[in-house]
């Protein structure tokens, strides 16, 4: 396994900084972000740019991968987070459209991978979620496959405002849904971008997920999440404000049990790349979220390795 930023923290750094940073800082991998130029999304961590993938003509692939060699860093997966099942007719259909851009600019990179949302309308009950996810995300898949690549689904509940709370907005945040949306699509161009974070969240075993979906993950997200219990008690899991009772954290400082969750990851043969993923409220300006960055690296590099460290 190899450590990786996923690029979303970095908003005003352009790409080349974005590699310039990663290559001084001994990190060989980067997930871009690949939203829509001037998209509109004001969610926290949406609307980043840092490949443009309307505009990937083979000059700029060229130069992009000019760039990468220069850095010494390599593409793990693009990455697009919208809700490709909302109920809006409009933003679905965009979403998809650029969607299908960024899984033709990962062919276009040689890059495997596409990590997204499944997406949800929470206003349906499950069942009719369901026949929406077939109609949206069979040809979906099997355009990536096409293609030549593969669908990684991060495991986020997309519950943490009052807009998406209590449903949330990704359908693929649990086993059960896992396992439902694996038996609708069972591709191997179809898997997870497992964040350990968000099994916390919801009281769900992480190395139990690990055992039984090992063979699915494509792509790891690394975060951890600290849950408040005093905050929990006081409030409990359907807290009016959903972000109530917990926090994200930067690797170490959480609930997530990384050694064992590393060691896990081994044990079904898992040998991808472990991507950085800074949400923590504690980090806030440019140089204060530069500095997670790195303290995550400090953190979870030993253990790469199969060394012990202490959070």
């Amino acid at each position: 396994m190899k450590l990786a930023l996923t690029s979303a923290i970095l908003p005003e750094m352009a790409f080349d900084e974005v590699l310039g940073f990663l290559a001084a800082s001994g990190i060989p991998g980067v997930e871009p972000m690949c939203w829509p130029v001037g998209s509109g999304d004001k969610r926290k961590f949406a609307g980043v740019t840092h490949v443009d993938v309307s505009r990937l003509n083979r000059a700029a692939v060229l130069d992009i991968q000019h760039r990468l060699k220069e850095a010494g860093v390599t593409i793990t997966g693009l990455g697009y987070y919208p809700n490709p099942l909302t109920p809006d007719a409009e933003e679905g259909k965009a979403v998809r459209e650029q969607l299908r851009k960024v899984i033709l600019a990962a062919e276009k990179l040689d890059v495997p991978i596409v990590n997204t949302f499944v997406g949800r309308d929470w206003r349906l009950p499950l069942a009719d979620n369901w026949r929406r996810f077939r109609q949206v995300w069979r040809p979906l898949v099997q355009f990536a496959a096409g293609h030549g690549v593969a669908i990684a689904i991060e495991n986020c509940p997309m519950r943490f405002t009052r807009d998406e709370w209590p449903g949330g907005k990704n359908l693929a945040s649990s086993p059960a849904a896992w396992r439902r949306m694996f038996e609708e699509i069972d591709s191997p161009k179809f898997g997870l971008n497992f964040d350990p974070s968000h099994l916390v969240l919801q009281h769900i075993d992480v190395l139990k997920a690990v055992k039984e979906f090992g063979s699915r993950i494509l792509h790891v997200h690394a975060k951890d999440l600290q849950v408040d219990a005093g905050r929990l008690y006081q409030a409990g899991v359907l807290a009016d404000d959903p972000k109530d009772w917990h926090t994200p954290k930067i690797p170490g400082r959480g609930q997530v049990p990384w050694g064992p969750f590393l060691q896990a990851l081994r044990k079904v043969g898992y040998d991808g790349w472990v991507s950085i993923e800074i949400e923590d409220p504690a980090f806030k300006t440019l140089k204060e979220r530069q500095k997670a960055v790195l303290l995550s690296r400090d953190f979870l590099l030993p253990l790469l390795k199969g060394k012990a460290r202490k959070a």
